[in-house]
């Protein structure tokens, strides 16, 4: 992108708004009395001073297009007051350029209504003073090209800045949306070649035994399983102590679920290590029949909740002729986010 420093275009605005004070002085010799001109190029000056100051906001304040308005209308009344209509009056007619200039910062800095009131007063004011024909001649209509040119310019710009801001999220959206795609196709590669390295020994075995095990074999190849699903619902509960506690804990008889729903991946590692290794430590210390390990969202307190369940046989269930055991809380242990 190609960019013009804001001081530079401002300095050339300031150069071509001196350029008609320059005009005016040359031609002071024309008007019945130089002091009006004279006055007239200090509210001018003073004006354009404060519409180009440099660390202004790009949308003109209000009261600051009021008073270029109002500096507009001005001009036009104080200089013309000691001209004389029918004649040639050269560069003392400077003011039509200035207030076009005016105008068009006006314009430039987004306050376009103030703008063609400035030289629509500007084209009427000529009319009465010097008749239709006027308005070519000593340059009215150069100054509405000028406004209009900057009008046109504003909006353009400010289409270009629309486009541009809808092809940055697009270009957003689009790396997003392709950095999700690569997430996912590592994770797929990432799955199935740590599903290949746990299943792979077993299934080389089942297909020498032609698919005939034993029931240690067939224990062995439930406990694989969830192990292969551990990674894909676990996730961020799993080190290698947990690993092998839950190995530990299957391989007694246990049921062990683990699920990550999210809630610790914004701890650092030393923090989720100090979480796992309490985990490990807490499966492997249970003798429930059941554990069930679940991450808290963020925002808890809580990283990890752990939860043992164990069938209670008391005899009252044989008594009341239910098949089924009731299940009691063997376990609760909720893990700390923070140490």
């Amino acid at each position: 992108m190609i960019t013009i420093p804001r001081l530079l275009i401002l300095a050339l605005g300031a150069l071509f708004s001196g350029y008609h004070i320059v005009l005016g002085l040359y031609a002071l010799a024309v008007p019945v009395s130089p002091w009006p001109s004279i006055v007239a190029m200090g509210l001018y000056a003073c004006a354009t001073l404060i519409s180009l100051w440099p660390s202004s906001p790009t949308r003109m304040p209000l009261w600051l297009a009021g008073f270029d308005l109002a500096i507009a209308i001005a001009l036009p009344l104080i200089v013309t007051s000691q001209l004389d209509p029918n004649a040639d009056n050269g560069y003392a007619t400077w003011y039509v350029a200035a207030v076009g200039t005016l105008m068009t910062i006006a314009a430039a800095r987004r306050r376009l209504a103030v703008a063609w009131i400035g030289v629509g007063f500007l084209a009427v004011q000529t009319m009465l003073w010097a008749g239709p024909g006027s308005l070519g001649g000593i340059g009215v209509v150069g100054s509405i090209v000028w406004v209009a040119v900057a009008h046109m310019l504003g909006r353009q710009l400010a289409k270009a800045g629309r486009d541009a801001n809808h092809f940055v999220r697009a270009e957003r959206e689009a790396t997003e949306w392709q950095a999700a795609q690569d997430a996912h196709l590592y994770e797929r590669r990432f799955r199935l070649a740590q599903t290949n390295r746990i299943a792979a020994p077993m299934l080389r075995r089942i297909a020498d035994l032609g698919g005939d095990l034993n029931a240690d074999q067939r224990q062995e190849c439930r406990n694989l399983e969830a192990a292969i699903r551990d990674e894909i619902r676990g996730r961020m509960l799993l080190n290698d102590s947990v690993r092998s506690a839950v190995r530990g804990a299957r391989s007694g008889g246990a049921i062990v679920t683990l699920l990550d729903e999210g809630g610790i991946d914004e701890l650092d590692d030393d923090e989720r290590e100090r979480v796992l290794d309490a985990l490990a430590a807490a499966i492997r210390g249970s003798a429930a029949d059941k554990i069930i390990a679940r991450t808290v969202s963020d925002g808890s307190e809580t990283a990890v909740t752990v939860v043992g369940l164990s069938q209670s046989d008391d005899g009252s269930a044989s008594a009341l002729g239910q098949e089924e055991l009731d299940d009691e809380v063997e376990l609760w242990l909720e893990i700390p986010r923070q140490s």
